[in-house]
């Protein structure tokens, strides 16, 4: 179960992430990146953060990508909130495939 100070924490860097990415998609022109999940470990050192891609093709690629480049989007995110934590946590991408496994339920039931 998640404190109340994690849930916070959570929020926050999902939001930044958000801002972050948004900005960057600007250069990647037709995928949208979109941040739907953040996960923070009980001693916050860890924010695990979950990415939808549109197309969802390209998303191991992009989560690859955004994984390769960790220490730079750790930068931007420190800059953003330092006057809201002591120690940006490290982050790790993983893909949030619960779209696709939504649309496949959904197929499976129309039949």
């Amino acid at each position: 179960m998640e404190t109340t100070r994690q849930n916070k924490i959570a929020r926050l860097i999902q939001k930044e992430l958000s801002d972050i990415f948004l900005l960057q998609a600007k250069s990647m022109s037709g995928v949208i990146v979109s941040v739907t999940n953040v996960r923070v470990t009980p001693d916050l050192s860890i924010a695990h953060a979950y990415i939808s891609v549109f197309p969802s093709d390209k998303s191991e690629e992009i989560v690859n990508n955004l994984n390769g480049n960790m220490k730079s989007i750790r930068y931007d995110l420190g800059t953003r909130v330092r006057f809201q934590l002591r120690v940006i946590p490290e982050l790790k991408f993983h893909v949030d495939d619960s779209l696709d496994y939504l649309e496949h339920i959904d197929e499976l039931l129309k039949k």
